[in-house]
């Protein structure tokens, strides 16, 4: 069945120098000259064309090349002027034809040139349609789908790498490898269960754990690239905790490199929890500074203070502050119990600058600052990369990954390693080295529920 011609305006809302109108289905050709002759089907240049009119002929439009021309209406008037390229199926992005017009920025005439596509038999598209059909197309899979999303709203230039890398079908590859690594042993393993009258038991033996013991290493090296990869995308969320008077704000204040929040001598200033974006060695962390925690009796501040308790839930790290001139202190220890135990911790001693009898514990997890005089500040940060467990992979593809592929190959490990415990048992390893195959193939799409494609691709923007 061949699929409905859909379009969409592939450009920002707003007003811009040049916006995109793209189209894809199938004999898209016929329809291009219809937009680009006055009388929408004459293929010669009109004798009453004045100077400035670009009609062309026909024939003009070539594949993957762009062709100056005006775009009519269905009356012979101008629409406006500008590029058009054709992509003959199946070398284009989505597999069709695909055509895009490239003309100027207005909404207005973008909304014109979309209403002339709609009488020549077009639909709007969907959110992400034209991703969608790329991806049934084979033109891409699933991973190289979500990495356009990625590239779209990167934060950071490392994010915007690691997603294009993606898109090019770096941690596609590595799936891909590990996964005809399993074919090739499930084939054994297969064979050995199938014909167990041959007497290869003691051959199987050997290959199958040096099978698994090379599958099981590539795909825990992929499963930490992977959380790597989750991290460069999501980021992750931070928050400062502490007393009040400790110098929280300070401390958000100079990781953000801008006065945040307002700081003063006054205990309890900050009574609201305040959200800042920053970027750490090309990732991104949100970093939320919070009421500082005591009993009190204003009304105002304890809701600040229960804000700041339930921020917890969603943290990735917290920050400790603590006044470096006292050390941890009973009211600090009051603190750290509201704090969840699966919440890594760093604690970060302030204040330095007002005690020279510090003596620093010998202990990753404690941080020595000044924020006042920034002193310490890189080691902070160095600190709090450490904490969220991010690896520098200068040496290493970094490509950016999604928590749906995280939990995947976190069941796949779990099934390999099921498999390497159950080895000398074929029936068990088999069963465990098939469920690790599906795994990873979700994460590409080879085995993907339809009502997970259609979450997927709802979250892109139309024209995408």
């Amino acid at each position: 069945m061949t699929a409905e011609n859909i379009v969409a305006i592939a450009t920002a809302n707003g007003y811009s120098g040049i916006g995109i109108v793209r189209i894809s289905g199938a004999n898209l050709l016929n329809m291009a000259h219809q937009l680009i002759q006055k009388d929408g089907i004459n293929n010669n240049v009109s004798n009453n064309d004045t100077p400035y009119s670009h009609s062309i002929k026909s024939n003009e439009i070539k594949h993957k090349m762009a062709t100056y021309c005006d775009f009519y209406a269905a009356n012979g008037d101008i629409l406006d002027s500008g590029l058009i390229l054709y992509f003959k199926s199946p070398h284009s992005f989505t597999g069709e034809d695909v055509i895009e017009l490239q003309g100027h920025g207005s909404p207005v005439v973008l909304q014109m040139l979309v209403k002339r596509c709609f009488e020549l038999g077009c639909r709007l598209a969907t959110p992400g349609e034209f991703s969608h059909r790329a991806y049934l197309n084979g033109k891409i899979d699933l991973l190289q789908a979500e990495s356009i999303i990625d590239i779209i709203h990167a934060e950071s230039e490392s994010s915007a790498r690691g997603a294009i890398k993606s898109l090019k079908g770096t941690f596609s590859r590595h799936i891909n490898n590990i996964n005809q690594a399993l074919i090739d042993l499930r084939m054994f393993v297969e064979a050995s269960l199938d014909f167990p009258e041959e007497d290869i038991e003691f051959i199987a033996n050997a290959k199958i754990h040096n099978k698994l013991t090379k599958l099981q290493q590539d795909i825990r090296l992929l499963l930490a690239n992977t959380k790597q990869g989750v991290l460069l995308n999501n980021g992750a969320n931070i928050v400062i905790i502490g007393r009040p008077n400790v110098g929280k704000s300070s401390i958000l204040n100079v990781l953000a490199n801008e006065d945040i929040a307002i700081v003063t001598d006054i205990a309890g200033t900050t009574r609201d929890i305040i959200k800042e974006k920053i970027i750490i060695n090309g990732i991104a962390f949100n970093i939320i500074d919070t009421a500082g925690i005591r009993d009190t009796e204003d009304i105002v501040e304890k809701i600040g203070i229960d804000r700041a308790l339930n921020a917890l839930s969603h943290a990735e790290l917290c920050l400790i502050i603590v006044d470096a001139t006292t050390g941890i202190t009973r009211e600090d220890e009051n603190i750290l119990v509201k704090i969840p135990l699966a919440i890594p911790r760093l604690f970060v001693h302030n204040k330095t600058d007002l005690s020279e009898k510090i003596t620093p514990a010998n202990d990753s997890s404690h941080v020595y600052i000044s924020a006042k005089y920034n002193t310490g500040i890189n080691d902070l940060r160095d600190a709090i990369l450490t904490s969220v467990g991010y690896e520098n992979n200068s040496n290493h593809d970094v490509f950016t990954a999604r928590t749906r592929h995280l939990n995947a190959m976190l069941l796949a490990v779990n099934h390999i390693d099921n498999a390497f415990t159950n080895w000398h048992n074929l029936e068990i390893l088999a069963e465990e080295l098939r469920y690790a195959h599906n795994k990873l193939s979700e994460i590409t799409g080879e085995f993907t529920a339809n009502d997970l494609l259609g979450e997927i691709f709802s979250r892109f923007c139309i024209g995408k």
